[in-house]
């Protein structure tokens, strides 16, 4: 498996602090795209993961606020050329529809984020920062958030938890 991290607009040290303190990725290769491609550039990304991605490999998409836009159209794009998508994550992608034939998960930095956010697909899986974080702070300290799971619209809301743990508890699916 590799996951196909898709930062949003910030700088490369932000995206780099995410990959060293988001534990689950430890165990897996990671595809960062570059900050040369616009985040929301679904195209230009699909495009990059095409050429440095074995096809029989499946890819795990994660995305961050703008570069949830470019993940969705990659992971989708992807699909249709035949390889496996495990999952796409929305990292407070706020805005941005979610729906697919492969799960989903979406990650917020505070409740009303996760809720608003809701009305244009929850996702399979969901977790909120509880307490609320700043928004670029849920991708630079990923390791430090405590909230809460829980699967579609939250009806079964899981105990506390931190970010890590769900993380860990998700991957690999």
């Amino acid at each position: 498996m590799v996951i196909v991290l898709c930062p949003g607009i910030h700088p490369p040290e932000v995206t780099e602090s995410f990959r060293r303190r988001f534990t689950p990725l430890h165990s897996y290769s990671c595809l960062v795209i570059p900050e040369t491609i616009a985040p929301y550039n679904g195209p230009a990304i699909a495009n990059f993961v095409c050429h440095h991605c074995d096809r029989t490999e499946p890819l795990l998409f994660m995305g961050f606020s703008a570069g949830v836009v470019g993940a969705v159209f990659a992971a989708h794009h992807w699909q249709q050329q035949g390889g496996q998508v495990l999952s796409l994550w929305a990292w407070d992608g706020w805005g941005v529809p979610l729906a697919g034939s492969f799960p989903t998960v979406r990650v917020s930095h505070d409740y009303f984020t996760h809720w608003s956010s809701g009305l244009l697909g929850q996702g399979d899986r969901t977790f909120w920062a509880d307490p609320p974080i700043e928004h670029l702070e849920l991708w630079r300290r990923p390791d430090q958030v405590m909230g809460w799971q829980a699967a579609g619209w939250g009806l079964q809301v899981q105990e506390p938890l931190s970010l890590n743990a769900f993380g860990k508890i998700i991957i690999p699916l």
